[in-house]
């Protein structure tokens, strides 16, 4: 007669446990690990430890048309390629974005911009980058900002809620690993200038700010970092938070985390157990008055980011909004370049 007995143990624990059986003798036989403890779930993948370990591959930067001609830079469109399943080098998806070059032609650093949340009805490229990269460009840097997945003349992303969120981060980390292509670029286009490969930085404002730290935590490479009132909460909290600004005050939202979270940890998706990963420099500004992202967010970020003796500057600014206004925009970008020229020894 055969005996089933359940094992509980740390594989249990850890969502894999074992069906031991026995014999008539009472000896157990070899163990088998039930087939669906084993089957991989589709985002497996876009955890941070998982991400950490993907071969993000380098792509060709093709450049599209001119979208601004200014004394001192000319705008791009640009387009890119990123792995549809981050996993297996499969089923790539086009990227469009916006570049900025420098005039006269030189050498030139290169600062990689994340924007924040935009409806889609309402945007088009360089919508939340535009300004500071066009400023970032007149102080002598190449800007190249994505417009990710679904949105300017990019690919459509994912159908699913949750796996469109988390390829943002592919997006982000193909465009870092492709920066060194835009010299060919460059070349191809006859356009006089290159960049520095090895002179990279990253702007993120808002949840570009969450993207921006969150590919620090996958990279663990140093790329300077400015953040404007990065979104800096636990994943899924991150989101639901704004939930009251939506027409169905988040029911959907609701449903789809709460489905997601019956397979998934969250806590391997999610930025705030992770900043010990990071070994790149930062500076954090941020507004008091902003209603989109608290001043308490940002502040108890800093101090997590100063017990574990990471390289972090802070500025906050009386009265400022979401995007820094009335008082903060010009010294933050101002703080900025000085900031990538410090850490870029450029």
């Amino acid at each position: 007669m055969v005996k089933i007995l359940f094992l509980i143990s740390a594989a249990a624990f850890a969502g894999t446990f074992f069906v031991l059986r026995t014999g008539n003798d009472g000896r157990i036989t070899e163990p088998r690990v039930r087939e669906e403890a084993l089957r991989e779930k589709p985002l497996d993948k876009y955890t941070i430890e998982a991400l950490s370990k993907a071969n993000i591959d380098a792509g060709e930067i093709t450049l599209g048309e001119v979208l601004g001609d200014d004394p001192a830079f000319t705008s791009y469109k640009f387009y890119f390629y990123v792995q549809g399943d981050p996993s297996t080098s499969s089923g790539f998806k086009k990227v469009s974005g916006l570049l900025n070059v420098p005039k006269p032609p030189g050498a030139f650093g290169v600062i990689v911009m994340f924007r924040g949340y935009v409806d889609r009805e309402q945007y088009q490229t360089g919508v939340g980058t535009q300004r500071a990269g066009e400023v970032f460009a007149k102080g002598g840097f190449v800007t190249l900002a994505p417009d990710f997945l679904g949105y300017g003349e990019s690919d459509n992303p994912s159908d699913s809620a949750i796996e469109e969120r988390l390829q943002t981060y592919v997006t982000a980390l193909t465009v870092l690993e492709s920066v060194g292509k835009l010299n060919d670029a460059f070349s191809k286009n006859n356009i006089d200038a290159e960049i520095l490969p090895d002179k990279v930085g990253i702007w993120g404002h808002s949840n570009g700010g969450q993207i921006a730290l969150t590919v620090l935590e996958i990279t663990g490479k140093n790329y300077p970092a400015v953040m404007w009132a990065p979104v800096s909460k636990p994943f899924p909290y991150s989101i639901l938070y704004y939930t009251d600004d939506f027409d169905d005050h988040g029911k959907m939202l609701r449903r789809v985390v709460a489905d997601f979270e019956k397979d998934y940890d969250a806590e391997k998706y999610s930025l705030s157990g992770y900043f010990d990963r990071i070994n790149a420099p930062m500076q954090v500004h941020q507004g008091t008055g902003d209603d989109a992202v608290p001043l308490k967010w940002s502040d108890q970020m800093v101090e997590q980011f100063n017990k574990l003796n990471k390289d972090i500057e802070y500025f906050t600014y009386s009265g400022a909004d979401h995007n820094l206004l009335p008082g903060g925009w010009n010294p933050a970008v101002v703080r900025a370049i000085s900031f990538f020229k410090q850490k870029l020894l450029i």
